[in-house]
């Protein structure tokens, strides 16, 4: 069997194949040492095992808005059983839209960028886009469909600045304990949701102190129009205990071990518990909603059309919110996707050290911002690359077969539609516990030495989920930078270097990142490239990689920064999102 697949490998190796995704022995100069197509397609699994935990994640995050559907009761229609059965179908389309976009975006970021890395919508931009931007039962500032509309927007400008080769360099101007900040807010943000009613239900509302404790049975809340508020009987729910212990120790106890798609296992164990339908925790009780439920849980393999939020696209370009919206989108999915793109380009040993540019960098930001829009059109929030794509890498994954086999077992989980859609809140709980956990070691590299930068990058951390709003937090992380450090520069310069903060020395400093903000492709035609097509070193670019390196893998995961380490102890990149 050895023998078997190792002439398989190099016969595929001289193939077409082997040339275009340039595995090892194609006998191209650029050829990726160590890729072998097998050893791509098991990467790919290990991706998706990492990954498919999104599909149902997803639709759960975004149902919450309520989609499409139109509540026109004071009480936010949270006993409307109209209503809820509309927003369960929304739930359903969902689940065939996040595994239909995963697989058309990994896809073709593997077979057009050749590069190992798995595309989905972006857990983070999916909370901002339903709690802060569409509102709980569409409550928020404005409608499910104009929310699309400014996704859409957003793919089409990110297109435009993938071409001109801008996306990098706004990345990398980037004050860096704001990028960290960032990225660990929108980590608590996330662990909050998983905690609350959307997830395991351990937090609930309080009407004096507005959280508490909740995870009270439904006759212990304050009133049948206050879902989670408890009046007694805290901590006492059967799903809530259900999701801790299974769905969240034993997870972690597997990831500790290093079990591949954890999560995954973790999340599929609490919900065929669930399933029964004569048990406490059952996810299909014997009312008109479970019922509902039940009988599309009995298709187990069908393929559900997009009723209700395919091409639901409301163009109101014309109103201030949807543009505020998309700035927003703009701003964290510039962070997002370029800082996890630079990560796992580095990861998977593709990343020029003299220019910080990966291989085919303008088409990976093409694909990524085509896949957004198609997205929206989809009905989803924003796609974004996955740092979950570091456990394919791991694996062996250099290319992008690694990206299109993770495609395909997400085009294979479309027909499984009803078994993701019969997946509970109190299953995903505590995957965005984990994840909420992951994100947050982010904290560890923020500059705490200096006021300046440490009370930004604060500010920034705990207002994102405080206010439910990542907005929020990166308005008054900025404002409060420019102040903090403009003031004392002024002041500096006013007075010739004597007006000068005692540990200005300790501050991180932020300087305009040297080299061309031009893609190759206009460098090539202003003829600006060096030999091979490689970028001319840039003059004092040796002094400034570390910062970058350190800025850029920091924009959405530490995982660039923790790379050495794993790449000395030969263990495996840590599971992580956005």
């Amino acid at each position: 069997m050895v023998e078997f697949f190792s002439k398989l490998n190099d016969a595929l190796a001289r193939s077409f194949i082997g040339k275009w995704f340039l595995l090892e022995g194609c006998g191209k100069p650029k050829e990726r040492v160590g890729s072998r197509f097998t050893t791509e397609l098991r990467a790919g699994l290990t991706t998706w095992a990492a990954m498919a935990y999104i599909i149902s994640v997803n639709a759960a995050i975004l149902s919450d808005t309520g989609g499409t559907c139109v509540c026109t009761r004071d009480d936010l229609c949270i006993s409307d059983p109209d209503y809820l059965a509309c927003q369960n179908e929304v739930r359903q389309d969902l689940i065939t839209t996040t595994a239909a976009i995963a697989a058309l975006s990994s896809f073709l970021m593997g077979a057009l960028a050749n590069l190992p890395v798995g595309l989905a919508p972006g857990l983070g931009l999916n909370a901002y886009f339903a709690y802060s931007i569409v509102g709980f039962h569409g409550s928020g500032v404005v409608s499910y469909r104009e929310a699309l509309a400014a996704v859409f927007l957003e793919g089409w400008l990110f297109f435009i600045l993938s071409l001109l080769g801008l996306r990098q360099w706004l990345v990398r101007i980037m004050p860096q304990s704001l990028v960290l900040a960032v990225g660990a807010g929108i980590g608590l943000f996330i662990a909050f949701i998983g905690l609350s009613g959307g997830g395991l239900g351990v937090i609930g509302g309080d009407t004096t102190n507005f959280v508490g404790l909740g995870g009270c049975t439904p006759d212990n809340y304050v009133s049948a129009d206050l879902v989670g508020y408890c009046k007694g009987g805290v901590l006492r729910s059967p799903t809530m205990w259900l999701g801790i212990f299974v769905g969240g120790i034993l997870t972690v106890l597997m990831m500790l071990y290093r079990i591949r798609g954890a999560i995954l296992i973790g999340i599929f164990i609490v919900a065929i518990i669930s399933w029964p339908r004569p048990t406490a925790v059952t996810y299909f009780p014997h009312t008109d909603l479970g019922d509902q439920r039940f009988d599309f849980f009995k298709k187990v393999v069908t393929f559900h059309p997009i009723n209700k939020i395919g091409n639901a696209i409301d163009y109101a370009y014309g109103k201030g919110h949807v543009w505020y919206a998309l700035i927003t989108f703009l701003y964290v999915d510039i962070l997002d996707t370029t800082g996890t793109l630079y990560s796992m380009a580095k990861f998977a040993g593709l990343r020029d050290p003299v220019t910080l540019d990966f291989e085919n960098s303008t088409i990976a930001y093409c694909v990524d911002a085509f896949s957004i829009s198609m997205g929206a059109l989809m009905g989803t929030s924003p796609v974004t690359a996955y740092v979950e794509s570091a456990t394919g890498i791991s694996e062996g994954g250099k290319t992008g077969l690694t990206a299109m086999t993770t495609g395909f077992m997400f085009f294979i989980s479309v027909f499984f539609s009803p078994i993701f859609a019969s997946i509970p809140s109190w299953a995903t709980g505590s995957a965005l516990i984990i994840v909420g956990s992951l994100m947050i070691r982010n904290v560890i590299e923020i500059n705490w030495d200096y006021l300046g930068d440490a009370v930004p990058a604060f500010l920034t951390l705990i207002i994102i989920p405080l206010t439910y709003n990542i907005a929020y937090g990166v308005i008054a992380g900025i404002f409060s930078y420019i102040i903090l450090n403009g003031v004392p520069y002024i002041l500096r310069k006013i007075s010739c270097g004597k007006i000068v903060p005692p540990n200005y020395e300790d501050s991180e400093g932020w300087v305009i990142p040297p080299g061309s903000i031009l893609p190759y492709w206009i460098r090539k035609l202003l003829g600006r490239t060096g030999d091979g097509g490689v970028e001319e070193e840039i003059p004092g670019s040796g002094s400034e990689e570390g910062r970058h390196d350190s800025v850029l893998g920091s924009a959405s995961d530490p995982s660039e920064s923790m790379h050495e380490k794993t790449e000395k102890s030969g263990s495996p990149a840590p599971q992580n999102v956005l």
